[in-house]
């Protein structure tokens, strides 16, 4: 009796691999906006690759992003079989099909792997779409089907993988360095130590009776507490009194809520402009100019505060640039403070043009960068001296710590959405020394605005969470750079 075997549906038979292009040699056949999009995916992952590049025209373009690399060397002219000598890889980037079957059929009688770019047919290997988080990297392959879906599913992991997961390689790759004994001994350590990440994983089904038991003993409490008020005073009581109080109120308060609301929107979408949304609402509403300064600045705490947290809740915020960020942040906002008390506004305004001058530059080249390609990350290091600079510059030129510490950040290359929701944690703590500090030396007074814009600032700050990282990157950067350019203007139209 013969036993049939089961039948496997295969329905993509690529075999996933990992090459080191740095100990290769790669050719790279055309130099238009296809070599240029094949490039960029080369050197933003293997930045070291020997690559040879054969082209009739070179885009200016391509020209100007090898010009920094001494291991790319461009050869103007048409294709030759002799350029197939000593290359390991070949790329295909023409456009050109009868260039590219040509191109195929020399490789296959050399035996050297060739990808014909948007040619699946002429195809030894396909460059799939790549998530790259420090030392993980993830390849994507729709096997040719759709380059689109490909692109996406890389956009969804890039939101859902969080920057720390490197830090937890790191940490792992140390332990494994220190385990003792023979391989099979290693690997039960290993997964000893890692077993709690998959029992973390079992947490949520314990926690939602966790929080349905919270919640049931909150709903009981506000219960409880509504009986007992409305048993001792009146609900018609209760409604007169609160219209009595609401006539009371400053006949703007509204108007001041939405400036909270509309400021706290942007803020913590964009990472800065709540001192210039609000402030410029609360002009238009005859709000004195004098009550402005000061409310904005002990409201900003509150709202930052909730902003922060809701960045944090959804994931925008990455630790490592959080804690380089914090104190130096703290620091300069405290010195700001003082500074400032102790000289007098009058100091400030030598400092605010060239503050201004430095965030148009930067407003600038945001709204430049939102239009070019994209290119391989650089490493940031200045964290402290940023974050120093911003806090004192907020306390003591009157704002600056978001279009100081988010637009340098991002003109170096960090993700939009970790930098507004680390900023926008750490502007908690900033504002927090900055009002404490002025609290100390100065008081506190137009309370009316303070709670407006608190109130404000609270509603907009879980719908600004979820707007960071759902905008697309190009709007993200237009957005950022006109904002900054409009906040640096007024500064300067106003010292003219």
């Amino acid at each position: 009796m013969m036993v049939q075997q089961p039948q496997t549906i295969q329905k993509n038979p690529l075999y996933p691999v990992f090459l080191k292009l740095e100990n290769m040699h790669l050719l790279l056949i055309g130099a238009g906006n296809i070599g240029m999009e094949k490039l960029q995916s080369l050197l933003a992952n293997s930045p070291s690759t020997r690559i040879t590049i054969v082209s009739i025209i070179v885009s200016e373009q391509v020209a100007a992003f090898v010009s920094g690399y001494e291991n790319i060397v461009i050869h103007q002219k048409a294709f030759e079989e002799s350029d197939l000598d000593g290359k390991d890889i070949v790329i295909a980037a023409t456009g050109d099909r009868e260039v590219s079957e040509v191109v195929r059929e020399l490789c296959t009688e050399r035996r050297i792997l060739v990808n014909v770019a948007d040619t699946p047919d002429l195809c030894d290997f396909y460059l799939g779409s790549i998530v790259q988080k420090g030392n993980l990297k993830i390849a994507i392959s729709t096997n040719g089907k759709s380059p689109t879906a490909a692109k996406r599913i890389k956009e969804m992991l890039n939101l859902s993988l969080p920057p720390e997961i490197d830090d937890t390689l790191e940490n792992l790759h140390a332990i494994r360095k220190q385990l003792n004994g023979d391989f099979s001994e290693k690997v039960r350590k290993m997964n000893e130590i890692t077993k709690v990440m998959v029992e973390k994983s079992t947490a949520p089904r314990d926690d939602k009776w966790r929080k349905l038991a919270t919640r049931s003993l909150l709903v009981f409490g506000v219960m409880l507490l509504g009986h007992f008020i409305f048993s001792y005073i009146p609900l018609s009581e209760l409604a007169k009194g609160t219209v009595d109080f609401y006539k009371e109120l400053d006949p703007s308060f509204h108007w001041m809520v939405l400036a909270g609301f509309l400021a706290q929107l942007v803020d913590g979408a964009l990472g800065m402009g709540y001192g210039v949304t609000s402030a410029t609402i609360l002009l238009s509403a005859g709000v004195n100019p004098a009550a402005i300064s000061g409310s904005i600045h002990t409201a900003e705490m509150f709202a930052s505060g909730a902003s922060g947290y809701s960045h944090y809740k959804f994931g925008n915020v990455n630790k490592k640039m959080f804690r380089a960020l914090l104190v130096p942040g703290v620091l300069g906002a405290v010195a700001g403070a003082v500074l400032l008390v102790k000289l007098g506004d009058t100091h400030a305004d030598y400092l605010r043009p060239i503050m201004a001058v430095y965030t148009m530059f930067l407003g600038i080249r945001i709204f430049i960068n939102a239009f070019r390609k994209a290119r391989p990350q650089k490493k940031f290091r200045h964290y402290g001296w940023l974050a120093g600079a911003g806090g004192f510059l907020d306390s003591f030129g009157g704002g600056g710590w978001g279009p100081i510490v988010t637009t340098t950040l991002i003109t170096k290359g960090r993700t939009p959405k970790y930098v507004i929701g680390s900023v926008s944690l750490t502007e908690f703590f900033v504002t927090l020394a900055s009002a404490f500090t002025f609290f100390t030396l100065l008081g506190v007074s137009h309370w009316q605005t303070i709670a407006a814009l608190i109130i404000g600032g609270f509603i907009a700050a879980p719908f600004a969470a979820r707007l960071a990282g759902r905008l697309p990157k190009k709007t993200s950067f237009i957005l950022l750079g006109v904002l900054v350019m409009i906040w640096s203007l007024r500064i300067l139209v106003k010292i003219m």
